[in-house]
């Protein structure tokens, strides 16, 4: 099954792009990235702050059964201009990843369908290449979520 979400590294470059279609409306995709509790739900993670403001900021964690952080994520947004675009920093806490910053603009197809284009630049080839590294993997998760995205948001249509 060809996966919906395309995600391009082009060699020796520091970005990678990633896009998808979904059959959901503008607005309602742009929820997703929005409201804390709709993050929560595709993404699979707590929401422990969304600062939907320039200079606002998020954090986001996963535990496990246990109850052990077994993730942590946080960033700035320093552009947030609703059902367009998002200017943010994403950080994995606790890896040798560093610091990316990402560039998500969103667009309108048609009234029931929308576009997601991601540009997300790292500090060097060396450290997208890492991330990268997990080859496929990458790819299917970020399609994974990105499913659950549409099929949480289609729920509340």
């Amino acid at each position: 099954m060809e996966r919906k979400t395309k995600v391009h590294a082009e060699e020796g470059k520091q970005e990678i792009f990633i896009t998808r279609e979904f059959d959901l409306p503008l607005e309602l995709l742009f929820k997703a990235y929005e409201e804390a509790d709709i993050v929560e739900q595709w993404m699979g993670t707590k929401v422990v702050k969304l600062e939907n403001k320039q200079h606002g900021g998020f954090e986001f964690e996963t535990s496990d059964n246990k109850g052990n952080v077994v993730f942590r994520a946080n960033g700035t947004i320093h552009q947030f201009v609703p059902n367009e675009n998002i200017i943010r920093t994403f950080e994995i806490m606790g890896t040798p990843h560093g610091i990316q910053l990402e560039y998500l603009h969103f667009e309108s197809i048609s009234p029931e369908k929308s576009k997601l284009n991601m540009q997300i630049i790292y500090r060097s080839v060396k450290d997208r290449d890492a991330l990268i590294s997990i080859g496929v993997g990458m790819a299917i998760g970020i399609d994974m979520a990105h499913n659950r995205l549409e099929k949480v948001l289609s729920n509340l249509q």
